[in-house]
């Protein structure tokens, strides 16, 4: 009897123990967050990871450790995107623990290079390897039918220098780069004594890489300056008092003589196809201001089927023809994917009832003085390609329409608008973020901000005097060449350890006794 019991206890000890590991990796995989916005503790991001890089190498089984990488991986993107909550419900939890398996080569990674004592050749490909792993698993989910890439390690650096001009030449991806590199060579500073030397190495190629950066890399030349307003209407309910709202805050521009207004998205509620007296009345509003109006437009288009969201440049006239269809939507707010399969989400959340229509290619704007815009739809400015796609085919503004209303008293807004940064950065081209019910906010060339942000409180319009630059930055040219630079090392890895698998199997069969 006694025995029985003893023995039953000893079997739930095990189950329970797994549990209590199971729920810290969560939350160690939670941690990151903080270093984005709203928390904003930008220098949290050099350390956040090294509490789950701890557990996964303590492991004790590689399957336990990649399962620690698929349990942080999940923590963290439900605490990135927490405040998807309200509007997702359960789904948001299911999405986190598909996409959590993409650290699952993180986790493994990191029990097979630094669990036990590793020497300096296991911990120095840790610090190549382990950043490479972290890439791959920002890559894959950046993908647009993934839900794209929202709250990537680097973007928590958007206010720092330093990783600004990191991101001119790398991108985003650079700088989340050697944000793991810093976290791995801390945990092996921590915990291996023998791998110090590689880890204390490993810390200074880090510095010496952000201080030939900022000494040597290429700077922005400005070439002078563009005036671009922002209409934020605020907390409004219904299209047709915002619409007014929006356009008693453009009047009020007139006089300060900008080159352009911009309007947050789905500032308009019908398709101006269909509307010739609003048509009009927006040319007229265009002619008291002064300047061309960007407006956008969400409704069903009168000259094809489906709801699209369209960046609408309004002139004197009217719509000039200039017209920018949003191209990557947002899954489950603006479509549902497999809808026949996941329909059911209109049913447990704030799904779309139905399927917006994409766009088919990138636009650039000319203004009537010449000044060339390149247009985005919210969540379109967390994608580094699309910007730079727009400042080589010659955009020397970026404007992003966006609304995050339906997250208002969120960390979303905040996180949103400072996007931009990385992006004037990456591009050596300003950004102005210009939303309905804020954050609005505009960036320089070097991804410096411009002027005040309007606020989630704000029902106001203000002109921001944006720099122009020339030049074309290192990441344009190159691309997101550390992206390529993780793959291949991860390949060159892959291959190494097959080979050694075979030579493994080989000398096992020549040993084996022949029959």
């Amino acid at each position: 009897m006694r025995g029985g019991v003893g023995d039953g206890d000893v079997r739930r000890r095990p189950l329970a123990s797994r549990w209590v590991r199971g729920a810290v990796t969560a939350c160690a995989g939670a941690l990151p967050a903080l270093a984005f916005p709203a928390p904003s503790l930008w220098w949290f991001a050099y350390v956040a990871l090294v509490p789950w890089l701890l557990l996964a190498r303590s492991a004790p089984t590689i399957r336990r450790a990649a399962y620690d990488g698929w349990l942080g991986g999940t923590g963290f993107l439900l605490a990135a995107h927490h405040w998807l909550m309200p509007s997702l419900h359960v789904f948001i939890v299911l999405l986190a623990l598909l996409l959590g398996l993409l650290w699952v080569p993180f986790g493994a990674l990191t029990f097979r290079l630094l669990h036990g004592r590793p020497g300096p050749g296991r911990a120095g490909a840790a610090l190549v390897l382990l950043p490479s792993a972290w890439l791959l698993a920002e890559l894959v989910r950046s993908w647009q039918y993934l839900g794209g890439p929202w709250a990537l390690l680097g973007a928590s650096q958007w206010q720092v220098p330093v990783a600004l001009r990191l991101a001119s030449v790398g991108g985003v991806w650079l700088i989340g780069f050697l944000l793991v590199v810093v976290n791995v060579a801390l945990t092996m500073l921590i915990t291996l004594p023998r791998a110090r030397t590689v880890a204390v190495a490993g810390l200074t190629a880090c510095g010496v890489a952000a201080a030939g950066v900022w000494a040597w890399a290429p700077v922005p030349q400005e070439t002078g300056t563009a005036r671009i307003a922002v209409v934020q209407p605020g907390v409004i309910k219904g299209p047709g008092p915002r619409l007014e709202r929006g356009v008693e805050l453009t009047r009020r521009l007139a006089g300060r003589h900008p080159d352009l207004v911009v309007w947050g998205e789905s500032s308009v509620g019908t398709d101006l196809g269909d509307r010739p007296r609003l048509a009009k009345r927006l040319g007229a509003l265009s002619r008291s201001v002064g300047a061309d109006l960007l407006v956008n437009v969400d409704a069903r288009r009168s000259d094809r089927p489906g709801i699209y969201k369209s960046s609408v440049l309004i002139g004197p006239h009217g719509p000039t023809g200039a017209r920018y269809d949003k191209m990557r939507l947002v899954p489950f707010g603006e479509y549902i994917p497999a809808r026949p399969l996941l329909g059911w989400a209109t049913s447990v959340g704030k799904a779309a009832g139905e399927d917006r229509h994409r766009g088919t290619k990138q636009v650039v704007m000319r203004l009537p003085d010449g000044l060339r815009i390149g247009p985005l739809v919210c969540f379109e400015s967390a994608f580094p390609d699309m910007s730079r796609n727009l400042a080589r085919r010659g955009a020397q503004v970026l404007v992003v329409q966006s609304a995050t209303s339906t997250f208002q008293h969120s960390w979303a807004p905040e996180q949103h608008a400072t996007l931009a940064a990385l992006r004037a950065a990456e591009t050596w081209r300003p950004m102005v973020h210009a939303t309905l019910t804020g954050v609005s906010a505009a960036f320089g060339p070097r991804g410096e901000p411009v002027g005040g942000r309007l606020g989630t409180r704000a029902s106001a319009a203000t002109v921001y005097s944006v720099p122009l630059a020339k030049g074309t930055s290192p990441y344009v040219e190159a691309g997101p060449w550390p992206v390529y630079g993780a793959l291949a090392a991860l390949a060159v890895y892959g291959v190494t350890e097959a080979v050694k698998g075979v030579r493994a199997v080989r000398v096992v069969r020549r040993r084996s006794p022949r029959r």
